[in-house]
């Protein structure tokens, strides 16, 4: 049985899904029910509800939706699916009302791997290692999604859905006027000397100001850092992390990068004009380039994103959801919910519809067999872009998302910040990230 937090590990919890004031009146988070292992897996009889609801946002609602009519055909009519979309924002926060008052959640909901272990955390959600261990589900998917489910003492709170192993999407037009050769860049080193054959006004890359700890995190990853140890201790002001600072640096000072905001219509604008040439996301970035800026079709490229030193390890992860189950349902309605959960994840032929139609990226290793990722996408100058991110997802090291992960989020953007504002190096930068987050959560620095 998994312990319950301490009473500081609590109230740090609830600060961090902004449960904090309404918990003191509601008395209890969710069902106030002991944590512990879920029922009998499914099958064998096991009663199910004739209806399910899940709670998804954008295109992750919009790719459930074309999996609810072969669930509902496959049962024949005896089950209804119920998708409803939300923006992010306004989910997760109907979704912490629903855990407060201990009714209304939907039968699943996604989760952000970012965000897991918050909701973990508190014991909200439905404990499915037991299903997962029946099915024999765990080796299914790519290694490196478990840990932001998993509790550390066997639990598992949800399934994998997507991952976003990073490429780095590139305007092929821009290059090419400016004599650059992407299968030469390597290196961050070469990819900072690219970026210098570009004109005034127009930028190799891009470091939000909204999003610096989105940066730092996919280059600490791709090092192989963690950001806590095994112990709990705060690892962020590491060799890898001092790397990472670095080369943010170095492509400021070279001039190279614009500090536009991540997803505002400027942002939107210069990649649609070029004036921005370069796009490290993960693979999710497919389908928004797709949606948002159709008519750059045949003009973008992707490679893999550049090491930290000749022959490094190029494979990393931006981004990443998964289902979850509220533990305050039914064991009928959880039993609906897992057999559409495992239907739309596990089955390579819906998780490639979903890819196909909305460039969410599968985390199951079958999906990868589909002819799909053989094809030319046109968007993409009939690259085989698809494989290329299934041979990185193989590649992906692991990352240890904790309760405590929005704290290092928080602090890296601080800090990396006020480095590239000239206030002090990389190495303080990092290193006051570190005592900030120590601070913060009542732990001891690595």
């Amino acid at each position: 049985m998994a312990h319950e937090p301490s009473a500081i590990g609590r109230r740090r919890l609830l600060v961090g899904v902004g449960l904090l004031g309404a918990a003191g009146s509601a008395g209890c988070v969710g069902t106030g029910e002991p944590p512990g292992r879920n029922e009998a897996p499914a099958g064998g009889g096991e009663a199910m509800a004739d209806a399910v609801t899940g709670w998804a946002w954008d295109v992750a609602a919009k790719s459930l939706d074309l999996v609810d009519g072969p669930y509902e055909k496959r049962a024949d009519g005896a089950v209804d699916v119920t998708i409803r979309e939300m923006g992010h924002d306004a989910l997760v926060d109907k979704f912490k009302s629903t855990l407060l008052s201990g009714s209304g959640a939907p039968d699943f909901v996604i989760l952000e791997s970012v965000e897991a272990q918050t909701f973990v955390g508190i014991r909200s959600l439905r404990d499915v290692s037991d299903r997962i261990e029946a099915g024999g589900l765990r080796p299914e998917f790519v290694s490196g999604k478990w840990e932001a489910l998993s509790d550390g003492e066997g639990g598992v709170y949800a399934v994998p859905w997507d991952i976003g192993p990073v490429g780095v999407f590139y305007r092929r037009d821009v290059y090419e006027e400016h004599g650059i050769d992407p299968s030469g860049i390597d290196t961050w080193k070469r990819y900072i000397e690219a970026g210098k054959k570009l004109p005034e006004g127009v930028f190799m890359d891009n470091l939000p100001p909204d999003d610096l700890a989105g940066v730092w995190r996919y280059q600490f990853r791709q090092l192989g850092g963690q950001p806590f140890t095994p112990d709990g201790e705060v690892n962020v002001h590491t060799e890898e992390s001092v790397r990472v600072a670095r080369n943010m640096l170095a492509q400021k000072e070279a001039g190279i990068v614009s500090n536009v905001e991540s997803w505002s219509s400027s942002w939107f604008s210069a990649y649609g004009e070029g004036t921005i040439a370069s796009l490290p996301a993960g693979a999710w970035m497919e389908g928004t380039l797709r949606d948002s800026l159709p008519e750059t079709a045949g003009e973008w490229g992707v490679y893999a994103p550049p090491a930290f030193e000749p022959g490094g390890n190029r494979a990393t992860n931006w981004g990443g959801s998964n289902l979850g189950i509220p533990k305050q349902i039914d064991a009928a309605r959880t039993a609906r919910a897992w057999d559409f959960t495992t239907f739309a994840l596990t089955t390579p032929e819906m998780q490639n519809r979903m890819y196909e139609n909305y460039g969410i990226f599968p985390a199951l290793k079958s999906a990868y067999d589909a002819d799909l990722y053989d094809d030319e996408v046109e968007f993409f100058g009939g690259q085989r872009v698809r494989r290329l991110f299934a041979d990185l997802a193989s590649n992906i090291p692991g990352y240890r998302f904790t309760e405590d992960t929005p704290e290092v989020t928080e602090a890296i953007g601080t800090h990396l910040q006020r480095m590239l504002d000239g206030k002090y190096g990389p190495e303080e930068a990092v290193t006051r990230a570190a005592e900030q987050v120590a601070s913060r959560i009542g732990a001891d620095l690595a």
